[in-house]
């Protein structure tokens, strides 16, 4: 994967397809590098006659780590959240989105199609209502808003626990795919729960790429810190589609009608069975769902000025 200068930090990221087409974004969520998209997803996009760009977060995969900065307690920011009080970050989703526009000029790209899964959902909101020149539509999965109402902030306390779970070393390979395994056993969709094992080569992949728990806290507290985006919502202009699974036991339903209650226009389409993955079991159809709503968009773009040359 090349590295790019982004933002002051070296960002990891990888480019499929045709140079000449229309480009689809892909951001990852929490504390995962880009190697958890699934290939399927990639393929269909590039087959669909799109550019397909991936990247590793900051803090994730082979993207700058804040090595030395300091973790705050994040059992006490969650608590602090749920109270709606102010929590401390060394950075916010603001940030991070500002990284990713770093990157797209160091490629030289100008206009995106946005696809953030979780996290990469609400750097994806950032980024259509701060930089809505440079986004064609915004494509939020298995995400939320940033509302601070319980019901709505917050699913099951085990896939919480299991998302926060210390992972085992990084140089023991078969010990990441377990914990993977594990958490993607307690967050991922219950109708698809016979093809978790069918997933342990891409989680094999994740693991060569490296987890890093410091990283995932500090990620973690980018969210809570950042708050209640409902006001940023309300400012996205770009074709928006929500896709929520009826079953996420992370990210409840509930934040997946209140985002998209709170971007004009936009369209809600819950999965049946879906939980807080991809399972494989139901790529053709998200896929296929994502290459429609972007052609439909850009169908209607109209064109902006180039990027940043590299």
């Amino acid at each position: 994967m090349p590295l790019v200068a982004a933002n002051g930090l070296t960002i990891d990221c990888e480019v499929h397809g045709d140079p000449a087409a229309p480009v689809v974004l892909l951001i990852m969520g929490l504390g995962m590098p880009s190697a958890l998209w699934p290939d399927p997803v990639v393929q269909t996009l590039t087959g669909a006659g799109f550019r397909v760009v991936t990247f590793d977060n900051r803090d994730a995969g082979g993207s700058t780590r804040l090595e030395g900065v300091p973790v705050p307690n994040v059992l006490r920011a969650i608590g602090r959240a749920l109270l709606r009080r102010p929590v401390t970050a060394p950075y916010t989703l603001e940030d991070m989105a500002a990284d990713t526009i770093g990157m797209l000029d160091a490629l030289g790209l100008g206009q995106v199609h946005v696809v953030g899964a979780s996290m990469g959902g609400m750097i994806g909101q950032v980024l259509a209502a701060r930089h809505p020149s440079r986004v064609l539509s915004l494509t939020s999965i298995m995400s939320n808003s940033g509302n601070p109402e319980r019901k709505i902030a917050f699913g099951r306390w085990k896939a919480l626990r299991a998302i926060i779970r210390r992972p085992p070393r990084p140089d023991d390979h078969a010990a990441v795919v377990r914990h993977l395994m594990y958490v993607f056993g307690v967050i991922g969709s219950p109708a698809f729960r016979h093809e978790l094992e069918s997933m342990r080569p891409l989680f094999e992949r994740v693991a060569r790429r490296g987890l890093y728990r410091a990283g995932t806290s500090r990620q973690l507290l980018a969210i809570l810190a950042t708050g209640d985006r409902r006001p940023l919502l309300a400012q996205i202009a770009a074709p928006t589609l929500v896709l929520h699974g009826a079953d996420d036991p992370l990210v409840p339903l509930a934040a997946g009608i209140d985002t998209a209650a709170n971007i004009n226009g936009s369209r809600l389409e819950v999965v049946p069975g879906m939980g807080h993955d991809f399972p494989p079991g139901l790529l053709a159809r998200l896929a296929a769902r994502i290459a429609e709503h972007c052609r439909a968009a850009q169908a209607n773009a109209t064109p902006a000025p180039a990027a940043p040359a590299a």
